[in-house]
């Protein structure tokens, strides 16, 4: 596997324990629609609101910030995405999309985590 795909594995992964931590449930992870992709979708711990998170892995001497990956096309194409989970699945909930940045290595030090709620609408950007 490329050392990039290893890194966002890994950020995932810690994504995944970070929301865990904070009582979001686990609803999918990497779900696709064509080719597009989704990398998690949550619960809240109220279970009211539907969570779109896109996760950002970058290692420390990466110069620019993660979130800066984050473009109107990447914006998009998680509503598209968002959309064909919300009809697929019935979904009759809140929705919201959140974005999580985590800097650091996997063998080594403690790597910083952010989380973003409610980072962006997809419906704002044409």
């Amino acid at each position: 596997m490329a050392q990039h795909n290893d890194t966002g594995h890994w950020g995932e992964d810690l994504a995944v324990q970070h929301l865990k931590s904070k009582g979001y449930t686990i609803r999918d992870r990497n779900w696709r629609s064509g080719h597009r992709e989704i990398d998690i979708i949550a619960l809240t711990e109220d279970m009211r609101t539907l969570v779109f998170i896109e996760v950002k892995t970058r290692s420390e001497n990466y110069l620019l910030a993660p979130e800066v990956a984050i473009d109107r096309q990447k914006i998009r194409n998680i509503g598209y995405v968002a959309n064909s989970y919300i009809k697929q699945n019935r979904i009759r909930l809140n929705c919201r999309f959140d974005v999580i940045t985590i800097i650091g290595n996997k063998n080594e030090g403690i790597p910083i985590i952010k989380h973003w709620e409610n980072a962006f609408n997809p419906m704002v950007v044409y």
